[in-house]
């Protein structure tokens, strides 16, 4: 058990209390709120910038806080038996102030001390970095008393804020080189070297660890499998014999597993049929187009994959459950809505025209649109254009202007 001593001292170790000087104020800020009664859950990525979310959210906030990181060493082996305690700290240093938990994952059972804190009429916001462990215990004890939030690494707006530059095609492909993960766009001499740590460490210390597993051989390899190969759909039972992994099963774990641990996010095939919708292989993108660069062997920048990509993490962004639409060997639709069509390519040509436009007039006539008709949109690295194909209007958008 902890002293209380201790617990004391690091609920008084101060966090950073303004705002640092190249820190860009995230735009989740602007629609995220903190209620009595409920808790409100950050979860993403490591390193995407889910703590210095929450001082904004606690500036903004106003009144009285407190922050606990939960990943300090101090607090190595915390546990239910040290939640009296720690009640009782907060009770007697912090009365009636708003609590806010850093990585919370770390802590066994730790849904139980956020409800006793909700229980208590305190205000509460915590992160974590494992979206199906925080789901599971969500739901245990949390029911109907929380609001979760999916956290990126920064949008293409906000990497423009930090490097206070313009938005054009020269900017946009930096971006899709470099990515938005904080700590590597504002030092661009850790660049990929961070990024290819990062995987890593998600690896070892949000799988291999939590999950017991004796071999991260096969894990790694399908990760780094998946993300030289996003916007492809990949059967479980091709990547188990691809990659010589023992068995579908596994497999179908270990993709699991990197989703858990957001570094990898999957698009469905649409369709009307549940069963279709279930069975056909998804498509796996990367949480962030620098992470995906630093971490794949292709020796080609691929840059058109990473574009696609980034329209998907804008998509997300906006509150947006894209699926893809194929029929195989015919046509194929980068992302449907109810309310849009997207076609990615980097560059719109005669070669490719026929079969980009084929696929999103296509998409047009699917079921489930909230409108009479979805927008029909291409966008590419830096082409603009209203085109009009069997008496359907298509824009043309360079994706530069169109991005979050």
């Amino acid at each position: 058990m902890l002293l209380r001593e201790t617990l004391i001292q690091v609920l008084q170790t101060p966090d950073r209390a303004g705002p640092a000087q190249d820190e860009i104020p995230r735009r989740l800020t602007e629609s995220l709120h903190l209620a009595p009664g409920h808790a409100l859950v950050l979860t993403g990525v490591r390193r995407c910038g889910k703590s210095t979310l929450q001082q904004q959210l606690r500036r903004r906030a106003g009144g009285t806080a407190v922050f606990c990181n939960l990943e300090d060493t101090r607090l190595y082996g915390m546990g239910p038996e040290d939640f009296p305690t720690l009640l009782s700290v907060l009770n007697a240093e912090h009365a009636g102030s708003a609590v806010y938990l850093d990585e919370i994952q770390e802590v066994p059972e730790w849904q139980r001390l956020v409800r006793a804190l909700l229980d208590a009429g305190r205000r509460v916001c915590v992160t974590g970095s494992n979206a199906s462990l925080l789901g599971r215990e969500l739901g245990s004890k949390l029911t109907g008393r929380h609001l979760s939030t999916g956290v990126f690494p920064f949008s293409f707006g906000e990497f423009l804020s930090l490097r206070r530059t313009g938005r054009c095609a020269a900017t946009l492909t930096r971006y899709l080189d470099e990515g938005g993960f904080p700590a590597a766009v504002r030092d661009r001499t850790l660049g990929a070297g961070l990024l290819r740590e990062l995987l890593r460490d998600v690896v070892q210390r949000d799988i291999v660890t939590r999950h017991a597993l004796r071999d991260s051989r096969h894990l790694m390899n399908l990760a780094l499998h998946l993300l030289a190969h996003t916007g492809q759909p990949l059967s479980l039972q091709s990547l188990a014999k691809g990659l010589a992994i023992p068995s579908v099963t596994q497999t179908s774990r270990y993709v699991e597993y990197l989703q858990d641990a957001w570094l990898l996010l999957s698009v469905p095939l649409f369709s009307t049929s549940f069963k279709r919708r279930v069975v056909s292989p998804p498509k796996y993108y990367a949480i962030d187009p620098g992470f995906r660069a630093a971490n794949t062997p292709n020796s080609t920048p691929d840059l058109g994959r990473r574009l696609e990509n980034v329209v998907l993490l804008s998509l997300l962004r906006s509150g947006f459950a894209p699926a893809f639409a194929a029929e195989i060997h015919q046509w194929e639709c980068d992302f449907v809505t109810p309310e849009i069509a997207i076609q990615v390519c980097l560059e719109l040509t005669p070669q490719n025209r026929v079969r980009e436009l084929r696929g999103l007039l296509k998409a047009a006539r699917l079921p489930g649109a909230t409108t009479r008709q979805r927008r029909l949109l291409v966008l590419t690295l830096d082409q603009r254009d209203a085109l009009k194909e069997d008496g359907q209007k298509i824009d043309v958008l360079p994706a530069w202007d169109w991005l979050d």
